[in-house]
């Protein structure tokens, strides 16, 4: 192994343990409360309690909402399982599944261009 190879690979290990820390503690202090875009489509209506949960009352884009096919996964809402103590290891979870994804596509774009060099 050559001194620029470790070199290199010191560095990404460096930059992905960085990255996990940042994304388990960032992301643990995420706000629940609703951002920018949250609060403007909820603007007009009042959220209520009834016998089957919350609802909006009143006159609201939010009204028109569904839920994402994706809210009944394992990692929806940033939480991991539906608990919200757990943001953090979402965070996480998404930042190996980014490097895992980027592995992949990394590789493949690799291997493409070797093969377009030719022998």
């Amino acid at each position: 192994m050559s001194m620029s190879s470790w070199s290199s690979r010191r560095f990404l290990l460096g930059f992905a343990l960085a990255v996990l820390l940042i994304a388990g503690v960032v992301s643990s202090l995420a706000s629940a409360s609703p951002d920018g875009l949250d609060a403007a489509t909820l603007r007009g209506c009042d959220t209520v309690e009834t016998e089957t949960g919350e609802a909006l009352v009143g006159d609201c884009i939010a009204k028109n909402a569904a839920d994402h096919q994706l809210s009944a996964t394992p990692l929806a809402d940033y939480a991991v399982g539906g608990r919200s103590g757990l943001t953090g290891v979402a965070g996480i979870i998404g930042a190996v599944a980014t490097f895992a994804v980027a592995a992949v596509v990394f590789r493949l774009l690799a291997r493409a261009r070797r093969h377009r060099a030719g022998p």
